[in-house]
């Protein structure tokens, strides 16, 4: 696919997803929002308006829908794990065909998921590290001074994942193909965990967790990290803590903001699947355990 005509899904256009739409439109793009019929119906007629410090403030025309009825180069799904079995009805695997999809989502486990129901050697797990919040449909807040996309996918052809990452880096976001697809996706999961289960646990933002409560987030870094490095991974835990050490102190995580509103965690596919992971590669993972049982039963 050449990068200069790409048609591209978007499949949830939210802070990411109507981020990305907006910027491949701008490049030139055919961009196919697909969401419900009022936010559709908002995006067929106003397109997508972007406050950014990084890619400027300007508006893009989008097409929107609200099932995909055509074959696309690429389908970016950017739903939160929570809403993604409902989401992708929207995405018939006999209309995809050939196309790329590409989750950013949450988690490690989602890729298996959805290689049981569309193309397994075209189905591209990204990892994108931005803070951009949909203020109301069609009127996205990019905040974040950065915009990085790490894509990966090992069963799909290189070339596609070239074309793919060459037309995102010349509509904006930074984007280089992983050559290993485990370890793009564990080195966020392996800062997202202990980031989402601590601050969400007690209501604070970044700033407090790691001064309050910095024990508790050094213990759950390591048993994060050794997970990590037994699923092929990141797995030093000092690089992990400074990681955190760099963050503004007011940075809260998605998971938090999601409870302060009283919206579903994304609580599964984060500290469950560091659970599953763990028991899997037999690593004992007490903090997390306890974490994960007690943010349970807090949203149950």
């Amino acid at each position: 696919m050449a990068h200069d005509e790409l048609t591209v899904a978007v499949l949830g256009p939210g802070g990411v997803g109507g981020l990305l739409a907006a910027l491949l439109a701008r490049s030139g793009h055919r961009v196919i929002c697909l969401a419900g019929e009022k936010t559709a119906d908002t995006l067929r007629t106003s397109g997508i308006e972007i406050r950014s410090s990084v890619f400027g403030d300007f508006h893009a025309r989008v097409e929107a829908d609200t099932e995909l009825r055509e074959p696309v180069d690429a389908c970016l799904v950017a739903v939160k794990a929570t809403a993604l079995d409902d989401a992708l009805a929207r995405v018939p695997a006999q209309t995809l065909g050939d196309g790329l999809l590409v989750p950013f989502l949450n988690g490690v486990e989602h890729p298996a998921t959805l290689r049981e129901r569309y193309r397994a050697d075209r189905v591209a797990p990204a990892v994108i590290r931005v803070e951009s919040t949909r203020v109301e449909p069609g009127r996205i807040e990019h905040t974040s001074p950065i915009a990085e996309i790490d894509l990966a996918g090992d069963p799909v052809p290189a070339e596609r994942l070239d074309a793919l990452a060459a037309a995102l880096s010349a509509a904006g976001p930074t984007t280089r193909v992983a050559p290993d697809e485990a370890a793009a996706l564990w080195a966020k999961m392996s800062f997202l965990a202990p980031f989402a289960l601590l601050t969400t646990h007690h209501g604070l933002p970044l700033g407090d967790v790691r001064t309050t409560h910095r024990e508790e987030l050094t213990a759950l870094v390591e048993e994060t990290v050794a997970v990590s490095g037994a699923a092929g991974g990141p797995s030093d835990p000092a690089q992990a803590l400074a990681r955190y050490d760099a963050f503004p102190p007011a940075t809260k995580s998605s998971m938090q903001r999601d409870a302060e509103a009283g919206r579903a965690l994304e609580l599964d596919a984060i500290g469950g699947a560091l659970l599953r992971a763990a028991k899997h590669h037999g690593v004992p993972v007490p903090v997390a355990t306890r974490l994960v049982q007690e943010l349970r039963s807090q949203s149950g």
